[in-house]
This record gives C-alpha cells, sequence and structure tokens, in this order.
C-alpha cells in the first residue's frame, strides 16, 4: 500500500471555514487548537509538506483568558536588533489596545518557522469583537 501524499491543488480546494469564539477561553488551549485547524492535521488527508488546513475566524479575542496571575504579569517582548532596541509590552496593554495580537503570536508559536507555516499563518482571522467580514464565506460554529 503507497503512503497517500495531498496535492496542494486539492487541498485548496477542500478547505472550510470555522469560526471559534474566544470569550473565557484559555489563550493557550485555544491557540493549540487554532494551530491544529490552520494545519490541517484535523483531516485524514493530513499531509506535513503541504498546507490542508482551513480558514479560521477568531471572534472575541479581547475576552480571551489566562490562567493564574499571567493577566497581569506576562510580557510580549521584541527587540530592534540594534543596542538597547528591547521593547516590552504586558499583555493587559495588549488585551486593550491590540486584543487580536496574543492570539495571533500564541498560535503563530505552536505552527512550523517556514514558508508553509507562514502561509497557515495567513488563513487565521483574529478580531477583537463579536463581528467578522466573513459571513458569506458561511462558516461553521467550533465550540471548544
Amino acid at each position: 500500500m503507497r503512503t497517500f501524499s495531498e496535492k496542494p491543488e486539492n487541498a485548496q480546494a477542500t478547505r472550510q471555514w470555522w469560526v471559534v469564539d474566544a470569550k473565557g477561553q484559555p489563550l493557550g488551549r485555544l491557540a493549540s487548537r487554532v494551530a491544529s485547524l490552520l494545519s490541517g492535521k484535523h483531516k485524514p488527508t493530513y499531509t506535513p509538506h503541504v498546507d490542508t488546513g482551513d480558514f479560521v475566524v477568531v471572534i472575541n479575542a479581547s475576552a480571551v483568558a489566562l490562567t493564574g496571575n499571567k493577566a497581569t504579569t506576562k510580557m510580549y517582548y521584541k527587540h530592534s536588533g540594534y543596542m538597547g532596541g528591547m521593547h516590552s509590552k504586558s499583555f493587559e496593554y495588549l488585551a486593550t489596545n491590540k486584543p487580536e495580537m496574543p492570539i495571533q503570536k500564541a498560535v503563530k508559536g505552536m505552527l512550523p518557522k517556514n514558508v508553509l507555516g507562514r502561509q497557515m499563518l495567513g488563513k487565521l482571522k483574529v478580531y477583537g469583537g463579536a463581528d467578522h467580514p466573513h459571513t458569506a464565506q458561511k462558516p461553521q460554529t467550533l465550540t471548544l
């Protein structure tokens, strides 16, 4: 029996749209489930070197939960590459000003670090509120 390998043109034809409500969900558990959907691991036609995943729309990103006291102590860091170029922002700041950022960063960390991972991340749409402009794609609701 030969190993099945999905072709990229067939994978694009079978993509679905999912809506995930992040309200009250722990950030890590939400991100791991979304990363699995984006990579296509929930499908029987999963192929590691082909983007077989689906589109995921995450709503209510501003209401995502963190366990313990991480909501006050968690920090996000980035460096400009210059001396003294370390920038840090707290989770509280990002949750109020850019509520999409913590979910995007958590999911990005769970995807492959190559061209394929960046292609998968392009199928993630995150919105801070309950509204999203993807109703024409008829997304299915996914409960976690």
